[in-house]
C-alpha cells in the first residue's frame, strides 16, 4: 500500500507567532540567520580595461602584433608609437646572446670560443690555476658579474693550456677579447685594488670600453651608464658595510 503522509514545510528561515513567543522563553533556540547570496561581481571584460602604457607593458610580442589593428590605439598616436616601440625593443632583446656563467675551455677551444665570438660579443678570459688563492677570488667575481651581465661572455683556462710557460707570479690574468682582437689585459689580482670584488672588477674592465652588458636590448648600455651604475652599487655596499661595523661595535 502506496505512503500518503505528506510532511508539509515552509519556507526555509520563516516562522510562526507561537514559536517567536517560545524563542522569548526560551524554549526554542534562536532562529539561524536567513540566508543571504554573495553580492554579484561581474567578470572583467578586457574590453573595458584602459589602453594606455601599463596595458601595453603588460603583453608579449604576438599580443603587441595583433593590437595593431586595434581602433582604440589608432585613435591614439603616443600609445601607437609606444607600441611600436616595445616592439623594437622586444626584438632587439631576442638578438642579444646571454650566457651568464663563467664557462671553462681548453686550449683547442679557444679560437672557437674566443677570437670567433663575434662582433657584438665581449670575451672576458680569465687565466688561472688552481691552488691560487687570489685567482679563487677573482673567479668568484667574475661568477657574479657573469649573472649579472649575461650579454658579456666570461670564459676561464688554465694558463698554460693558453700560453706555454706562462709565468704564474702573473695569475690571475684578465685579458678582453672583442672581433678577435686583444683589447685590454689585466695581469694580478692588484690590477682590482687592495680588495677584489665585484663592484672594482667591473670598474676597471669599463674603463676603456663598455665589456660589460647585462643583455637587455632597447636601453643604453654605453660605458658611462655602466660605469654609473657600478660606482652606485659600490657605494651602497661601502655604506652597508659601514653600517653593520657601527652596529656591531655598539654591541
Amino acid at each position: 500500500m502506496g505512503d500518503y503522509h505528506f510532511v508539509y514545510k515552509d519556507v526555509e528561515g520563516a516562522s510562526t507567532q507561537w514559536d517567536d513567543i517560545q524563542r522569548k522563553l526560551g524554549n526554542l533556540p534562536e532562529k539561524p540567520p536567513a540566508f543571504k547570496p554573495p553580492p554579484f561581481t561581474p567578470a572583467s571584460d578586457q574590453d573595458s580595461i584602459p589602453k594606455d602604457k601599463s596595458f601595453l607593458d603588460s603583453k608579449t610580442e604576438e599580443e603587441l602584433e595583433f593590437l595593431e589593428d586595434d581602433l582604440d590605439l589608432d585613435d591614439d598616436r603616443f600609445l601607437q608609437e609606444y607600441r611600436k616601440k616595445r616592439l623594437t625593443e622586444m626584438r632587439e632583446a631576442t638578438k642579444i646572446v646571454r650566457f651568464g656563467s663563467v664557462v671553462p675551455i681548453s686550449g683547442s677551444d679557444f679560437v672557437r670560443e674566443v677570437s670567433q665570438a663575434g662582433p657584438d660579443v665581449w670575451v672576458v678570459v680569465l687565466l688561472y690555476k688552481d691552488g691560487y688563492a687570489e685567482c679563487g677570488v677573482l673567479m668568484k667575481c667574475l661568477e657574479e658579474l657573469a649573472v649579472k651581465y649575461p650579454g658579456t661572455k666570461f670564459v676561464k683556462i688554465v694558463s698554460t693550456d693558453c700560453i706555454p710557460n706562462y709565468p704564474d707570479h702573473n695569475l690571475p690574468t684578465l685579458l678582453v677579447y672583442n672581433n678577435g682582437a686583444v683589447k685590454a689585459n689585466y695581469a694580478g689580482s692588484r690590477s682590482f685594488g687592495r680588495r677584489c670584488t665585484p663592484e672594482g672588477v667591473a670598474l676597471v674592465l669599463c674603463q676603456s670600453d663598455p665589456v660589460l652588458n647585462d643583455g637587455q636590448g632597447g636601453t643604453d648600455r654605453s660605458r658611462d651608464s655602466v660605469i654609473e651604475g657600478v660606482r652606485r652599487k659600490l657605494i651602497e655596499k661601502v655604506v652597508k658595510e659601514h653600517e653593520d661595523d657601527d652596529g656591531s661595535s655598539s654591541d
